[in-house]
Order: C-alpha cells, then sequence, then structure tokens
C-alpha cells in the first residue's frame, strides 16, 4: 500500500500534520487504538506522541480501503468512530473496535484499517512456507487451543500454514503481541539475551517446544524449525513486517 508522505487529521490532531516514518518501536495507534509496528505517520512536534498506521493515515485520507480481499460484495466506508449505536466486533479478528474503523454501507460488517489490509497469503523472502488466512480449520490454535475465535455473532479469521497443520487465530496472535510488547520482549536490547527470546516465543506457543537442544531427534528439530518459521509469518504480518526485529526474536531457530 502506497502511503502519503504526509496526512492531516484535523479532528484528531489538528495541531500539525503527520508525516509518514518507518520505526522498530512499537505503539499504540491513536486512530484505531491498536497496537502498531513499523510505518506509521507521527507528529513532527517531539513533545506530541500522536501516532497512526499508515493503514489508519490511509483510511483517513482516501475514506476506502485500498482493496479488500475478505469481503468483496461490501461496500466499505472509513469512519474515525462507530457511526452505529452499540460495540462492534471486527470481522477479520473478532476483537472489539475501539476507534477508526471500515463499515459496510449495510452495518452489518466492520473492520480495523489494520486487519483490512491483512493479505489472504502471507510469506516472507527467506521462507518458501505460506500462510493463509481462513475463516474454518481443523487445527487447534497455539495459543488458546480453540478451533475457533467467536465473539457475538462474530467468528474470527485464522492464519493457517500450507499443511494445515499449524493454527493461529488473528485475535489470539493480537494479544499474544500486545502481551509480549507489555513483557518488554519487542525490544531488541532485551532480545539480546538468548533467554528473553525463548520467554517471547514460548509466550507466542505455550503449549508447543520452542527451544532447540542436544539430543532431541531429527524429527523434533524439524517440527521446532517449521513452528518457529510459522510464527515468524504470522507475527510479521499482524506488526507489519518489523525485519530487524523479527529477524532478531527468531534467529534462535538457527542456534
Amino acid at each position: 500500500m502506497a502511503g502519503l508522505l504526509e496526512i492531516h487529521d484535523k479532528d484528531g490532531h489538528p495541531e500539525h500534520k503527520l508525516k509518514l516514518e518507518r520505526s522498530e518501536v512499537p505503539f499504540i495507534c491513536g486512530g484505531c487504538k491498536e497496537l502498531g509496528f513499523g510505518l506509521r505517520y507521527q507528529c513532527p512536534n517531539k513533545n506530541c506522541n500522536y501516532i497512526l498506521h499508515d493503514e489508519c493515515g490511509f483510511g483517513l485520507q482516501y475514506r476506502r480501503p485500498p482493496t479488500q480481499k475478505f469481503f468483496k460484495k461490501c461496500d466499505f466506508q472509513f469512519h474515525q468512530q462507530n457511526p452505529l449505536l452499540g460495540t462492534r466486533i471486527c470481522n477479520i479478528c473478532a476483537l472489539d473496535i475501539q476507534g477508526f474503523l471500515y463499515q459496510c454501507s449495510h452495518g452489518d460488517i466492520d473492520l480495523h484499517p489494520h486487519c483490512a489490509n491483512l493479505s489472504l497469503t502471507i510469506t516472507l523472502p527467506d521462507s518458501n512456507e505460506v500462510i493463509e488466512l481462513r475463516e474454518n480449520t481443523k487445527s487447534r490454535c497455539l495459543k488458546c487451543q480453540r478451533k475457533e475465535r467467536v465473539s457475538g455473532k462474530v467468528q474470527g479469521l485464522s492464519c493457517v500454514s500450507s499443511d494445515g497443520k499449524l493454527c493461529y487465530h488473528v485475535a489470539c496472535l493480537k494479544e499474544a503481541c500486545l502481551d509480549n510488547w507489555k513483557r518488554g520482549y519487542f525490544q531488541l536490547d532485551v532480545l539480546a539475551n538468548e533467554e528473553n527470546k525463548i520467554l517471547a516465543l514460548q509466550n507466542l506457543a505455550p503449549n508447543q517446544v520452542v527451544r532447540p537442544s542436544e539430543g532431541q531427534s531429527s524429527n523434533a528439530m524439524k517440527g521446532i524449525k517449521l513452528l518457529i518459521t510459522f510464527l515468524k509469518l504470522v507475527v510479521s504480518a499482524i506488526l507489519g513486517e518489523p525485519f530487524t526485529l523479527v529477524s532478531t526474536l527468531f534467529q534462535i531457530s538457527q542456534n
């Protein structure tokens, strides 16, 4: 998605225009109130910490998603706050919407701006593995151990490996990344410590073995490698591909 170099949020931050920049530091978006990473719009005033996802900035300027892959029959419009009464739930991640959103003109489908920009398939340049976003899966989520993530009448989507054996609910992944950030694991100086990497990975997949060790069978080592690759793909997709942090976090797979 090609972003503008500068935008103006006249309602949320009328004082200054926001400039597009890339950062390895996580942030909470002032628009959608969700965790963000990578490209963002930030106020140039050093005393101001108003930040928007690049996707939220795009919606603010163009009022429509650049491309919408999941609900092609919907006519989505951008809103800075919910125009309807009651709580709205994102139809991709099944989490509450707290701020900026895309809403179908019929009022029955709502999306976080960042969720609206997720790809149907996810790959990384250094991997042949392909992750798909699906509504139904036979595998249990690596985090919550359930097959479905449902909120009200909304069933969220899942990231699923190409063989269907590994699954991670988008909602659980967003919550796990936020938890890792709150624990301080998403900092490069913290991840320089090998034990902190293990703790961060174990928090992403609490019921899986994430530490390679001597004496493990070749099949066990292969399973750990596939798990780490899968986690690398889904975390990159959710956090907006912060390559330096992601490569540092998952470097343990090569040890």
